[in-house]
């Protein structure tokens, strides 16, 4: 209540799944902060924000997204009787090149209230490398690229990924992103999932416009960029590849890329571990309405184990062996 509170030392870990990257656990007591701070300021935000900004917020995670671009592309394509685009778009290295200035313009904007602003201000320049430690596993975190270390950005930039504010933050900045396809850009079809956004239009040419008012608008506006080797444009019929999900005209399915994981780790994760980890790979393959297939080949691979699945191939149950 006296101000007097400051964050305390951070834990960083690499991951190797879906890929390198570098981690920042908070303390937890600082957990507790957090949460205490995006309770309070986060509802104000999210009221203004679109209906199609997904990610940290209730009710609107990677199924809620999904369900979100497929009634887009039902809606442009008239339920797949009229062709349509698509142009999907990824930001470059996005958590460690947010520019906290800008950033804390957007807070300021929003939080007048000075006790609830400087609580703000002292987690958002709270500077996590000042004072953390390294766990787990320091080959893995050996293997992330230079560029993609937050270690390695410069004073004032980048938010530690694996922090609530962090994620909460990602919407905040993005949202003048958000707006402006809305109403600038006039995209009635438009879905984005923290950094990565989806817009669908009639022709290619409206969509390579949208495209460039995008180049333009985020290094000028948010000092951010967008990643051209993941800037793809094509007809929504080929199929759109969002949230670990296709939104083909069959119906939604499961990204193949997935599906080969899960069954990858069944085969190999130890026994007592088995069926808690494939109940939660039928529970993610089940999200997509056409998922039949996949969940036969999930239940193979479970059988091949000795485990049994039930009748509707959604859930491992017990050892065939016990």
């Amino acid at each position: 209540m006296d101000g007097s509170y400051r964050p305390g030392r951070s834990i960083c870990f690499g991951i190797s799944r879906p890929k390198f990257r570098e981690v920042w656990a908070a303390d937890f007591r600082d957990r507790i902060v957090h949460h205490l701070l995006y309770n309070h300021i986060g509802p104000r935000f999210e009221r203004a924000f679109i209906a199609d900004s997904c990610a940290c917020m209730k009710g609107r995670g990677t199924l809620y997204a999904a369900k979100r671009l497929d009634r887009h592309a039902r809606s442009i394509t008239q339920d797949w009787s009229r062709d349509a685009f698509y142009l999907k778009c990824d930001l470059s290295n996005f958590f460690n090149r947010i520019d906290k200035t800008v950033l804390w313009r957007l807070l300021q904007a929003k939080i007048h209230e000075p006790w609830w602003l400087g609580l703000c201000g002292t987690i958002l320049w709270h500077d996590c490398r000042d004072n953390y430690e390294v766990r787990g596993d320091t080959a893995v975190l050996a293997k992330v690229p230079a560029n993609k270390r937050l270690t390695n950005q410069p004073a004032g930039f980048g938010l530690p990924i694996g922090n609530l504010p962090s994620q909460f933050f990602a919407n905040v900045i993005l949202d003048p992103l958000d707006q402006r396809m809305k109403h600038r850009n006039r995209a009635r079809h438009y879905v984005r999932y923290v950094d990565d956004f989806v817009v669908l239009g009639r022709s290619p040419q409206w969509l390579e416009a949208v495209l460039a008012d995008a180049n333009l608008f985020l290094p000028d506006a948010l000092h951010l960029e967008l990643n051209p080797k993941k800037t793809i444009l094509q007809p929504c019929r080929r199929g759109i590849d969002f949230v670990g999900q296709v939104i083909r005209p069959e119906g939604r399915i499961t990204r193949r890329r997935t599906v080969r994981q899960a069954v990858q780790n069944i085969e190999t994760v130890d026994a007592g571990e088995l069926m808690e980890t494939a109940n939660a790979y039928f529970g993610i393959v089940g999200q997509a309405p056409v998922s039949r297939n996949d969940r036969i080949e999930l239940g193979r691979a479970v059988r091949r184990r000795g485990f049994m699945v039930n009748g509707d191939i959604t859930k491992t149950y017990r050892s065939a062996l016990a």
